[in-house]
C-alpha cells in the first residue's frame, strides 16, 4: 500500500511539475489589458509560431492584439505541404478573417523548426525596431519557444511568454492521453537538448 501511495505521489509531482514548467505565462498576473508595470506593459509585437494546433495559436495572438497588447502581429512558419501556402500565410489569412488589417501583420515563411522561428524572426524584429515581443504558442511548447527566442535576442529584445491554455492537442488533462505524454516528454527532452547546445 505504501509503495502504491509513493508511486501515485511521484506521478502527481511529475504531472504537476511538467504542467507548470512547460507552460510559463509572463502575463498570468496581468489583467485582460496592458498595464503600466512590467511584465504587463504593452509590447511592440506579438509573435505566433505555427505547429500543433496552429489556428488556436492564431486566435490567441489575435485576442491579445485586439485587447491592445501590441500593434503588430508576426506569424512564423513554413509550409509542411510545399505545394500550398506557408503556415505563416495561412495564419495571416485567418487573422484577416477575424478582423486584423493586413498593415498590422508581418509574415516569416521559411522556418521549419522552433530554432529557425526564433532566428528568422529576429531579422524582422531588427528591421522593424521591435524591442519587446509576446511569444504565443501551445502550452506544451511555450518553454522551449521562449528559450529559443531569448537566446537569439541576446538581450536586445524583451521576450515574454503567453501560452494557449487549451487547444486540440493539450489541456489540463493532457496526462490522461498517450499524445499528452508524448508531447510533454518530447518537449522536456528537447529542452535538455537546448541546454546542451543541440536545439532544433
Amino acid at each position: 500500500m505504501k509503495t502504491l501511495v509513493a508511486i501515485i505521489a511521484a506521478l502527481l509531482v511529475v504531472i504537476i511539475g511538467l504542467s507548470i514548467y512547460l507552460a510559463p505565462n509572463d502575463l498570468v498576473s496581468c489583467g485582460e489589458v496592458p498595464g503600466e508595470v512590467k511584465p504587463c506593459q504593452k509590447a511592440d509585437a506579438i509573435v505566433a509560431v505555427s505547429g500543433g494546433d496552429t489556428p488556436a495559436r492564431v486566435r490567441e495572438a489575435v485576442a491579445l492584439y485586439k485587447k491592445g497588447w501590441a500593434p503588430k502581429l508576426i506569424f512564423s512558419g513554413a509550409a509542411r505541404d510545399k505545394t500550398g501556402p506557408s503556415n505563416a500565410e495561412a495564419m495571416r489569412r485567418t487573422a484577416r478573417s477575424i478582423g486584423v488589417p493586413d498593415t498590422d501583420i508581418i509574415t516569416e515563411e521559411y522556418s521549419e523548426t522552433t530554432k529557425q522561428n526564433a532566428e528568422n524572426t529576429q531579422n524582422i524584429l531588427r528591421r522593424n525596431q521591435v524591442s519587446s515581443v509576446i511569444v504565443v504558442t501551445s502550452a506544451y511548447h511555450q518553454r522551449r519557444a521562449g528559450l529559443e527566442f531569448k537566446a537569439r535576442a541576446e538581450g536586445a529584445v524583451d521576450v515574454r511568454n503567453h501560452p494557449v491554455a487549451r487547444d486540440n492537442q493539450w489541456s489540463a488533462w493532457w496526462w490522461l492521453t498517450p499524445t499528452g505524454w508524448y508531447l510533454a516528454v518530447g518537449e522536456f527532452v528537447k529542452i535538455i537538448a537546448f541546454f546542451l547546445g543541440g536545439s532544433r
